[in-house]
């Protein structure tokens, strides 16, 4: 019986222990952190052998194969030790992968992911077609691969969960942007970052389908280099000679060998320039699946987007408060700070991933009546905005970034969490970051 040892016991850890369980390996999980009751109950559910706070070596490096949290870095000494042993390390959707016959629509981008997965979800489902939702969002892909029988899956793919897969291929295949994010995980380097992105297009035929922004340099520049058999479906705001999908006097309009769909842009339920793009790139995937026109127009005008995504709140004493936690990078930021119409007060900072601040700099002075940073170490932030900025506070809890941008904010502001940051400085993750941050207005 061949042996595969699961490291993290996540939901995507624990969902790979299953499948492979079922398809009959001998099973190991190990976690250096305290495994959650869930994944505890679901492993013990299935007889399949873990350890927690500990990596045993002598019961890691006998795998034949490694399945890895994405979470985990490639240059941990432990993965290092696995690839000195030439034991072949991969992610759970590799694995998954190998056991689906199902067509796979997978996203990726720096910006937009979440989003746009969940609005394709949402055009699947109201099309009535056996769908499940998968990757960075929703349950494991391999769990439902082992539990479930769906035809098609719609995933959220990270730059991490790319770079552990190789035989994958998904039959559309989705890249929305590439801005510099997750650089620590890539020596500092853009171009190891953007090599990972294009993973998605890796193993795609001519019978499979690319859809990318067509006006995102990085992108465009590495298609001419790369030149996929794929078929291409580029996306811009404008029309212009090679795109498949545009806007048009105030319309949008999307070309396919499946026909042309046109829809009035102001009847989109997803505002601002970004939801456009990602509109239009879940247009074309649900063309190329021949879904019927009046569905696409219904599920475009009535998605209700994603929490902690420019998430509004709530408005106490004139005062407009937006939850975009999900803002991990900068470029995320711009977007946000890009859709306010009124003055606001920006709360940013957390853990820093390499970032670059000049790409918001002008909107933050146009823009912003006050910073707070939110961080354990905002050295970094100090060192960037002080002086360009009048008033810049820290916060060292989300009770207090609340409490003084409460004390900040006039009439007609809004106040906006937007971080630019990962955050596990202070909180569990963005979610938990995004809660807090609800929980705390709530309280106003």
């Amino acid at each position: 019986m061949e042996r595969i040892v699961i490291l993290g016991a996540g939901e995507s850890g624990a969902g790979a222990a299953v499948l492979a369980k079922k398809q009959g390996f001998d099973v190991f999980v190990s976690d250096l952190s305290e495994i959650k009751s869930e994944y505890k109950n679901l492993l013990n559910r299935y007889n399949i052998p873990y350890e927690e706070k500990n990596h045993s070596e002598e019961l890691i490096l006998n795998a034949k194969e490694v399945i890895k949290s994405p979470g985990i870095s490639d240059k941990a000494p432990l993965i290092q030790k696995i690839k000195e042993k030439a034991i072949p390390v991969i992610s759970e959707i590799e694995f998954a992968s190998r056991y689906t016959r199902a067509k796979l629509i997978c996203i990726t981008g720096s910006n937009g992911k979440t989003t746009t997965t969940m609005l394709i979800y949402h055009l699947l489902k109201k099309a009535g077609l056996n769908v499940g939702l998968a990757g960075n969002v929703g349950n494991s892909f391999a769990f439902q691969v082992a539990e479930e029988n769906y035809d098609y899956y719609v995933i959220e793919l990270s730059s991490f969960q790319l770079d552990g897969m190789y035989r994958f291929k998904a039959n559309i295949a989705i890249l929305l942007n590439i801005t510099p994010d997750h650089l620590d995980r890539y020596d500092y380097k853009m171009q190891n970052y953007i090599d990972s992105k294009l993973r998605i297009l890796q193993n795609q035929t001519e019978e499979d389908a690319f859809i990318y922004w067509l006006d995102d340099p990085m992108i465009s520049k590495e298609i001419k280099k790369i030149q996929p058999t794929v078929n291409l479906y580029p996306f811009s705001k404008e029309k212009k000679i090679d795109a498949k999908a545009y806007t048009e006097n105030n319309k949008i309009i999307i070309n396919t060998p499946n026909g042309i769909f046109t829809m009035e842009e102001e009847l989109v339920a997803l505002t601002g320039t970004h939801n456009l793009y990602n509109s239009l790139a879940a247009g074309i995937a649900a063309k190329l699946l021949d879904i019927k026109n009046e569905t696409i127009r219904e599920s475009l005008s009535d998605f209700k987007g994603v929490e902690h995504r420019l998430e509004k709140v709530a408005r106490v004493k004139g005062v407009e408060y937006i939850n975009d936690s999900k803002a991990t990078n900068v470029n995320s930021c711009w977007y946000a700070l890009q859709s306010m119409k009124k003055q606001t007060v920006l709360i940013i900072g957390g853990t820093d991933k390499g970032n670059d601040y000049s790409e918001i700099e002008s909107l933050i002075k146009e823009k912003c009546r006050a910073l707070i940073f939110l961080g354990k170490d905002n050295s970094k932030l100090h060192a960037f905005f002080d002086g360009k900025i009048d008033l810049i506070e820290e916060a060292e809890s989300m009770q207090e970034a609340v409490t003084k941008a409460y004390r900040i904010a006039q009439k007609g502001d809004v106040v906006l969490l937007s971080p630019c940051c990962a955050s596990f400085d202070l909180f569990e993750n963005y979610e938990d970051r995004g809660r807090q941050f609800k929980e705390n207005v709530c309280k106003l």
